[in-house]
């Protein structure tokens, strides 16, 4: 038989995928705002990334840990801890590089991915 989500489970990955999505859109705008001026407003700052990363870290941890045991796959909660490991290594890039938010956006999205098929996975338990 399907059943849902737990809401506590099912809120922690929501939350964590829009907190995914910010991360997103704040790499994006920082891209562009970065190429159209030359000074941009603290938002941008690289500390940014450390704050983002340390809300995640125990978000995606909760959230994935408590789908795992209901699900008991294993394979979402690696693909979230490589998430969080690609967003920690681009703590290690230049600020401001375009490689920076290509390592920022591919972590993120990998975190993101992981915490939807956590919903999904959790939808048929």
């Amino acid at each position: 038989m399907i059943s849902m989500a737990s809401p506590s489970s099912s809120l922690l990955d929501r939350l964590a995928i829009g907190l995914s999505g910010l991360c997103l859109l704040h790499c994006m705008a920082g891209f562009v705002l970065l190429s159209l001026f030359a000074l941009t407003g603290d938002w941008l700052d690289h500390r940014v990334h450390v704050v983002g990363l340390l809300l995640a870290m125990p978000l995606a941890a909760v959230a994935l840990w408590r789908g795992w045991r209901r699900h008991g796959r294993v394979a979402i909660g690696l693909i979230g801890a490589m998430g969080l490991a690609v967003m920690a290594a681009s703590l290690l890039v230049e600020h401001g590089e375009s490689i920076e938010m290509l390592v920022s956006m591919a972590g993120v999205t990998l975190l993101a991915l992981a915490h939807w098929q956590n919903l999904k996975a959790l939808r048929t338990v």
